[in-house]
């Protein structure tokens, strides 16, 4: 597999408190992604990608339904969301996603996990300029030449496209060309069933560390995992 799947984060692990978060995440995500658009699955091709994987994650239909709800203006909630960059030990640089409806209680809580191992969030920008923000999908296909051209046809150049040793064709492309790529794989695909459907953001480079710096880097990461409001943290650390 190519550079974007090799450093994608790791999952959160389904069961427990994990599962609540999980579970939390997906809601906050549909609200977002419904209020942004049509809050019906059918006539916004966004939600309906976003649901299906959210399924795929068994995430039950009420946590669902009620987010979709709220989109329409059920209930009260309202939600930003916010990146933070910050700089971890050795070379480490850490991208956090966060879906709040409280901005000062969340950058409060991620500041906070960053002094926990004395190290700092930075401005805007100050990570990003080092990470490429790209979509990765994966799904069993033979089609990989058809899809390739179809894509550039279309004007997408993919960052990757290719066929692994087990029939997943894995393709990554800038974000901006998410619907877009999923309109036409699913066109010369039919019944895609994506492996892996996720969007992020992507170290250009990588780094490894050792020792004390390892043991702080994973610190840092468990605390800002612990925090509520944070729904993906994207690194450059080789893990």
């Amino acid at each position: 597999m190519g550079r974007a799947y090799a450093v994608r984060e790791a999952k959160i692990k389904k069961n427990g408190a994990a599962r609540g978060k999980l579970y939390t995440n997906y809601a906050k995500e549909i609200y977002l992604v419904a209020k942004r658009g049509v809050p019906e699955i059918e006539a916004n091709s966004a939600l309906k990608h976003l649901v299906d994987k959210a399924k795929k994650d068994q995430v039950p239909a009420d946590v669902i339904q009620r987010a979709i709800d709220k989109a329409k203006g059920a209930g009260k909630d309202e939600y930003e969301e916010i990146y933070y960059e910050g700089f971890g030990p050795g070379a480490s640089s850490l991208i956090i996603k966060t879906l709040t409806d409280n901005v000062n209680r969340t950058v409060g809580e991620v500041r906070a996990a960053f002094n926990k191992v004395h190290k700092s969030l930075g401005v805007t920008n100050s990570v990003k300029y080092n990470y490429d923000n790209l979509s990765v999908m994966s799904f069993k296909s033979d089609k990989e030449e058809d899809i390739l051209m179809a894509l550039l046809d279309a004007g997408i150049e993919p960052v990757e496209c290719e066929t692994d040793e087990n029939g997943m064709l894995n393709i990554s492309v800038n974000y901006v060309d998410n619907a877009k790529t999923k309109e036409i794989i699913e066109s010369i695909e039919t019944d895609v069933d994506y492996d892996v459907d996720e969007a992020g953001w992507y170290p250009k480079d990588s780094v490894t560390l050792e020792g004390e710096d390892l043991e702080l880097f994973n610190r840092l990461y468990d605390l800002l995992d612990k925090v509520d409001d944070v729904t993906d943290i994207y690194h450059n650390v080789n893990i």
